[in-house]
């Protein structure tokens, strides 16, 4: 069956500082994979970029079980090889329906594992297939754009769980922005590596596996009531395998068949106590034999069943509505909203990221005027030299924008060393939108504002995936020196800045105009003396000042 997706109109840049691709408004095909714990699962899609909608041409899904740690916390060799062999056949399949792009997510066990970049070196290496880690919270808010590409809210507050082998994720949205994003460790393989050893499981597992479900998930639930206003009611939507094995199970019970699809099923709380009851009382054998059960499925399916009636107890809601659509259509959603295509009832994610970076500044009381002059002069000096000096591209460019808004951050804990703390607090602040590698980029332009230069032997700089990423790090964080050294005293001295550059004798000269007449600006001057030699050094080039009068 074919799913089509619309969204009614199209927008020309949804991220700022993004130019729209031409070449995106023809059709194409797109695949989005989810490297789960338990799964792995892809969605083949046709996007028609003129209405703009995209169309479900295929799904692949393979349990491999990543989150089937070693002793020591890594993923095993075993679970590695099942991954890759999983991925390989994946693009494979992408290949064989003419994919043109193929975009892919690491989610809970990747993320926690501590040999997780390394997989994913792997990955590169033996798929040729790049996989963007993502945190819990960029999880949740690539699963409410594909729920909202599968149901409408009408502009009333739903909640959205997710249950995943490693994590749970749980959000609360209307169709417009979300008010609330959560991603909690709990997780249905997770739990039942921890808590149940006996088959059925006993009176004393079963107890200790809810109340251990209890205690992790009240502070998101607690925190999700209370973006809610006192007369709303709450409205709450399932996703993932587990919440739809739970619904096929109970949709036998009550119809004596499965519905093909899912999508749109509902079932009661009291529904799914009777079935938690059921499930915790048959043994692995009994679970199988059981309609529309998988043996990965069966073995892991008490405790999601549980994190489930659990979290709807707290939530107070009495019954559930399915959504088969979940992060891989997300996926799918945030590449076309990243590219300009998607507007109207997602217009509110044009600017997810400049939002998210807006956010974290105010957060931390970060100076609007100061942090806007710092990117203003940053963003002149790499649209200058771009073609020129170096030819790194509008994602970039982004980049650059964010750590400049973020830069001084760090004042909120310390002003001694603030730029290291500002790279831990841009480093764990969630920032939506981005992958972790984008984050990490982020946060070492951010250190790298003054003081010490990049360092092999900086753990952070060594956080970082690859030498294009150093490289850019390097690059980026040189260029954002000299715009911080053009507003040294945070009092808007410059007015305005022009970069020319003279290819012949390779000198970048700095036009800078100043706000008052009578400011020399020898404090601005003197620090960019003290800060360019790390940009001439890199680019070989001479940069010159020129005050005028």
């Amino acid at each position: 069956m074919v799913n089509t997706t619309s969204v009614p109109s199209r927008t020309s840049a949804p991220y700022p500082y993004l130019e729209q691709d031409p070449n995106l408004q023809r059709d194409r095909i797109l695949a989005a994979i989810d490297v789960g714990t338990n799964s792995i699962h892809m969605v083949v899609v046709k996007i028609k970029a003129s209405l703009p909608a995209f169309t479900i041409i295929d799904r692949e899904k393979e349990t491999v079980r990543l989150g089937d740690f070693a002793d020591n916390g890594d993923l095993s060799d075993e679970a590695m090889e099942r991954g890759i062999e999983a991925l390989k056949r994946c693009r494979s399949l992408a290949e064989s329906l003419q994919a043109e792009d193929v975009v892919a997510v690491a989610t809970s066990a990747v993320r926690e594992a501590k040999n997780g970049q390394a997989f994913l070196e792997r990955v590169q290496q033996e798929v040729g297939l790049s996989i963007n880690l993502i945190a819990g919270t960029e999880e949740a808010r690539r699963i409410y754009l594909g729920v909202l590409s599968g149901m409408e809210f009408h502009d009333q507050p739903h909640a959205v769980i997710d249950i995943g082998g490693g994590s749970t994720e749980l959000l609360l949205g209307t169709g417009g922005p979300h008010r609330f994003l959560s991603s909690t460790k709990v997780g249905a393989v997770r739990l039942t590596a921890r808590f149940v050893s006996t088959d059925p499981i006993s009176d004393e597992e079963f107890t200790y596996l809810t109340a251990y479900v209890r205690g992790r998930m009240e502070p998101a639930v607690e925190d999700l009531k209370r973006h809610l206003q006192p007369d709303e009611a709450l409205h709450l939507v399932g996703t993932s395998g587990t919440i739809e094995c739970v619904a096929a199970l109970i949709a036998q019970d009550r119809l004596g068949f499965v519905p093909e699809p899912l999508n749109g099923f509902h079932f009661t709380l009291a529904e799914l106590q009777t079935w938690t009851n059921k499930l915790r009382k048959l043994d692995l054998e009994a679970r199988l034999d059981l309609p529309e059960m998988a043996a990965r499925r069966a073995e892991i399916i008490l405790a999601g069943a549980v994190i489930l009636q659990e979290a709807m107890i707290m939530l107070g809601t009495e019954s559930l509505t399915i959504c088969e659509r979940a992060l891989r259509e997300g996926v799918v959603v945030d590449w076309m909203l990243s590219r300009g295509l998607i507007e109207d009832r997602m217009q509110f994610q044009r600017s997810v990221r400049e939002r998210s970076v807006r956010a974290t500044a105010d957060k931390y009381h970060v100076p609007p005027a100061p942090r806007a002059r710092v990117a203003d002069f940053v963003l002149r000096l790499f649209d200058a030299t771009r073609g020129h000096l170096h030819n790194w591209g509008n994602a970039e460019r982004e980049l650059l924008w964010a750590a400049a808004i973020l830069h001084n951050a760090g004042h909120y804990i310390s002003h001694s060393s603030h730029h290291k703390h500002s790279y831990y607090l841009i480093r764990n602040g969630e920032l939506l939108g981005y992958t972790e590698a984008e984050i990490e980029v982020i946060a070492n332009v951010a250190r790298y504002h003054r003081k010490s230069l990049p360092k092999k032997k900086h753990d952070n700089y060594r956080n970082l995936s690859d030498k294009q990423d150093r490289n850019l790090v390097n690059e980026l964080s040189a260029m954002l020196r000299v715009a911080v050294a053009l507003d040294r005293r945070g009092i808007g001295a410059i007015a305005s800045v022009r970069y020319d550059f003279d290819t012949k004798d390779k000198t970048l000269h700095i036009h800078i105009q100043p706000a008052s007449s009578h400011d020399d600006c020898a404090s601005e001057l003197w620090n960019l003396e003290d800060k360019k030699p790390w940009f001439e050094e890199l680019y070989e080039v001479q940069l010159v000042a020129h005050l005028n009068e």
